[in-house]
């Protein structure tokens, strides 16, 4: 995918070397989702002071969508490439387009942290799980399952059930570690990416089971 075995140690040196400076923490962050993990990496606004980078005075999403015009960095890119595209937009946040490698299930970060404890001990295949500055945790799934979730919540019997529990499917952007989102700090990983699930994350039916309850009990 574009890396090296002497490439990845090259990240590993760089990082060590880089942690305490963001925008360098951020280009290597880029190089190892697009070289290793195989995701297009796409660069977005911040917020600061309320007030969004992109320029426009009525923006929507304060920095939290992609900037317009800018570079993708595509799934494959070595690090070199991958460094040197994203030092041509400074101050960019680290954005993940959602629907090609994976999609996205969504419930407060208490149901998400309480949840993932769950699937942990029943040894359920997982894959990367973030979580926002606003409270949110977000469990990778394959793509193509923010379609399949109304269908899994009715056969489930949660479909008359209110849940704090979405879906984000294409044509929407996750804002990746360590970047901050909307001004309000930095999104975390709950659960890092790994070789085993990152280009290929489960299925959201087995996972929707346990969230769905989980997020019921935490709203009652």
């Amino acid at each position: 995918m574009g890396f090296t075995i002497g490439g990845t140690r090259g990240i590993r040196e760089i990082r060590q070397g880089t942690r305490r400076r963001g925008r360098a923490a951020e280009g290597i962050a880029v190089a190892e989702y697009s070289g290793l993990w195989g995701w297009d990496v796409v660069p977005g606004a911040r917020a600061y002071a309320g007030a969004c980078s992109c320029g426009a005075t009525n923006c929507a999403a304060p920095g939290a969508h992609p900037l317009d015009s800018t570079p993708v960095v595509h799934a494959g890119a070595t690090l070199e490439e991958a460094t040197g595209a994203w030092a041509k937009v400074p101050g960019a946040a680290v954005m993940l387009p959602v629907g090609r490698v994976f999609d996205v299930i969504e419930v407060a970060e208490e149901a998400g942290r309480h949840a993932l404890v769950r699937l942990e001990r029943l040894g359920l295949p997982l894959g990367p799980v973030t979580v926002t500055p606003q409270g949110r945790a977000q469990f990778f799934v394959a793509p193509g399952s923010a379609a399949e979730l109304p269908d899994l919540l009715y056969r489930m019997a949660w479909d008359d059930t209110r849940l704090d529990l979405h879906a984000l499917g294409p044509g929407s952007y996750l804002t990746a570690p360590p970047s901050d989102r909307a001004g309000r700090g930095p999104v975390r990983w709950l659960r890092a990416p790994a070789p085993d699930s990152a280009a290929r994350p489960p299925a959201a039916r087995l996972l929707i089971g346990t969230l769905a309850y989980v997020a019921h009990r935490s709203r009652a």
